[in-house]
């Protein structure tokens, strides 16, 4: 993704692995500050993923990739590694999916967990060539939460059919829902939209329906897991805005790579769905927003049924939600 670093432009991932270490952009510092935090333990990278430094479903994957391969760096075991960095985020499936496949592959597990990351930017690459031909020069297109460069190592998944679209001369405009309690849209969307000057403004998450009755053209939202039936999970706030999407006729679509798709669940009734700190709801930064003693729910996703889902944009192509139990069956 493109950043300003040192007042030039510079192209970086989410996540790499340099010198023996794991080093990561710490999503909780942005938009404000830009740095990178340097990673050795498996603990610690667990410690990260699970305190949100990095955050979305494929960079999680390929965060813990990383841990595992600190963990055999470190002469640590490997088993006990594993149930760690799975306790951090319960429902994201790339984080399941990364350590099933580093586990195949530990004969050589840096150079392993590399090539994950690696096969992560090619296939967000491939997803925003096949969405960028949804965007039309001049639409207005809604997205939710944080599913760009930063969520996904590189490039994106709601945000590659954006770059891809704005790199080949196409105009879009997005509004980016602001994305309570944690502000992904406004903090981090917005960041990267501003990097690669694509023209954006941020709403508060209850003037979508607004918008989509009267302005917006298409929806693009990411995953961080899917069922078999489509069913797909989000950042809470995704349902709603598939349901008022459908009711007016916007087109809805999820944008998400083949490690995001469960082949062990069925839908949505089985898809797990973490519920954070009520502390997170209570407070704007250090300011309590809450009276004292109150308490708060805080659901981090919520799950939208495949009903309300459009299309599938994957790096196998745009598929509908009828289609994704074969298309698991053929990864």
């Amino acid at each position: 993704m493109k950043v300003r670093m040192g007042g030039k432009s510079r192209d970086i991932p989410a996540v790499w692995w340099e010198d023996g270490k794991v080093l990561a952009i710490d999503q909780t510092r942005l938009p404000g500050t830009l740095r990178i935090t340097k990673i050795s333990d498996h603990r610690d990278v667990a410690l990260a993923i699970k305190k949100m430094v990095v955050r979305g479903a494929p960079t999680i994957g390929a965060t813990a990739a990383y841990g595992l391969a600190l963990a055999w760096k470190n002469g640590e075991s490997i088993r006990r590694a594993v149930k760690l960095l799975i306790s951090t985020r319960p429902t994201a499936y790339d984080l399941f999916f990364a350590l099933d496949w580093m586990l195949d592959r530990m004969e050589e597990p840096i150079e392993s967990a590399i090539e994950y990351a690696s096969s992560i930017t090619g296939q967000c690459r491939k997803i925003g060539e096949y969405g960028a031909k949804l965007v039309r020069n001049g639409s207005t297109v809604l997205t939710h939460c944080n599913a760009g460069a930063l969520a996904t190592v590189d490039f994106g998944t709601a945000l590659a059919p954006l770059r891809i679209a704005h790199r080949g001369g196409k105009s879009p405009m997005v509004l980016v829902d602001e994305t309570r309690p944690r502000l992904q849209g406004a903090k981090l969307t917005s960041w990267e939209l501003m990097n690669e000057g694509i023209e954006h403004a941020i709403i508060v998450d209850n003037a979508a329906g607004h918008y989509l009755k009267s302005e917006i053209d298409l929806v693009i939202v990411g995953a961080d897991r899917i069922a078999k039936n489509g069913d797909a999970a989000n950042k809470i706030g995704t349902y709603e805005k598939a349901v008022v999407a459908k009711e007016n006729g916007v087109p809805f679509y999820v944008a998400a790579p083949m490690s995001t798709f469960d082949p062990n669940i069925a839908g949505e009734r089985d898809i797990p769905i973490e519920e954070r700190d009520q502390s997170e709801v209570l407070r704007i930064g250090r300011e309590r927003i809450g009276p004292p003693r109150v308490a708060a729910r805080n659901p981090a996703f919520d799950i939208t049924p495949a009903r309300y889902i459009t299309g599938f944009i994957t790096e196998k192509g745009i598929r509908k939600p009828s289609e994704i139990a074969g298309l698991i069956g053929k990864r």
